[in-house]
């Protein structure tokens, strides 16, 4: 099945590829689509967690084209699911050539979806838990910001990165949570000349 086709006249931020000589169209629509827009649903909110763990040290390009045989070697990523991993699952996981197969992420993600289960239980959901923790409504860049001025990091993503740890949860630094942060939408990191500036967010 041929690539759905994208408006190339469309100013997107930089990191998208889209003004690249070879656009990855995966990465396109996971800026147009995905990249800033609030998420409110569990499981996907624990899909793109574990996502972004499983980044650390690769490219995003990378997983994007994994996400897929990710989804189905983590049966949904459905957090009671991962959480009730056995040793079979983990042989299963370290076999599977279409996803990132490093032990201890594999290993982060199952425990991580057990301290997810317990946050749902304390706070009735993680969407609930993540508004309590990351105030307001999403910060957005300032007009004049340039793609070099994106942060990696914030206090914001500091606190919840320390919370998140105290928890149990691993690959949880504050980097990759600043990365989860922008990606479901608890910040806005569009540049003003990206046609997205602005735009979705809810």
């Amino acid at each position: 099945m041929a690539e759905p086709t994208f408006d190339p006249a469309l100013a997107r931020c930089s990191w998208s590829s889209a003004a690249s000589d070879s656009p990855d169209p995966a990465m396109v629509r996971y800026h147009d689509d995905e990249w800033g827009v609030p998420c409110h649903d569990d499981v996907e909110l624990f899909e793109r967690l574990a996502l972004e763990s499983f980044q650390a040290g690769l490219s995003w390009s990378t997983i994007l084209h994994k996400r897929d045989a990710f989804r189905t070697a983590f049966r949904g990523f459905v957090p009671a699911r991962v959480a009730a991993f056995d040793d079979e699952d983990r042989a299963r996981l370290m076999a599977d050539s279409g996803i990132v197969r490093n032990r201890a992420k594999i290993e982060a993600t199952i425990g991580n979806a057990a301290a997810w289960l317990e946050i749902a239980r304390e706070f009735g959901s993680v969407d609930a838990y993540l508004a309590s923790i990351v105030l307001g409504p999403p910060a957005r860049l300032g007009v004049d910001a340039v793609a070099g001025e994106i942060p990696t990091r914030t206090p914001a993503s500091d606190t919840l990165s320390a919370d998140l740890r105290r928890r149990g949860f691993r690959f949880v630094g504050s980097t990759i949570v600043y990365a989860l942060m922008q990606s479901i939408g608890l910040v806005d990191d569009h540049v003003s000349s990206c046609f997205r500036y602005g735009g979705p967010n809810s």
